[in-house]
């Protein structure tokens, strides 16, 4: 059964509140960041989200049945070095969506990179952070991919 997006708002902005409380009691973070973004880049890029536990993908694109796998990064610092979640080469996927998030859990900006660019750069010699955990700083991925959307 498709989720809502407007059930589902609902409840991510509980959790938001919920979070930023937490933070601000404890200076620590309570971990919806890939939540929130999964549920933002559903919403402003028109994406269904894909069944709980699906293997690889977390959303398909409407208008061409693609499978896009979403990162996202609560950016709260201006640390050029923050990385994403790994991504895995071995999972099926087309495109991977990074959604970048403010200390607000706001969106700020999200990016799109195809898998082709993303397996190159993975696979390429050299860092073990990038090859052995899949693993690429924010500032690598807007390198690689396209803006696809921005608050500004």
């Amino acid at each position: 059964m498709p989720v809502k997006l407007k059930d589902l708002g609902c409840l991510i902005n509980q959790a938001i509140s919920l979070a930023k409380n937490y933070r601000s009691l404890t200076g620590r973070p309570l971990g919806i960041t890939g939540e929130v973004a999964e549920y933002e880049a559903a919403r402003l890029l028109k994406l269904e989200l894909a069944p709980v536990r699906q293997s690889g993908y977390d959303a398909i694109r409407k208008s061409d049945r693609t499978k896009i796998q979403i990162k996202g990064r609560c950016v709260i610092t201006k640390n050029p070095g923050q990385r994403l979640g790994k991504i895995q080469l071995d999972k099926e996927w087309d495109y991977v969506v990074l959604v970048l998030l403010d200390q607000d859990f706001e969106p700020t900006e999200i990016y799109q990179a195809d898998r082709k660019s993303l397996v190159d750069e993975l696979t390429k010699p050299g860092s073990k952070a990038r090859n052995e955990r899949g693993a690429l700083s924010i500032t690598k991925f807007k390198s690689i991919g396209k803006l696809l959307w921005s608050k500004a």
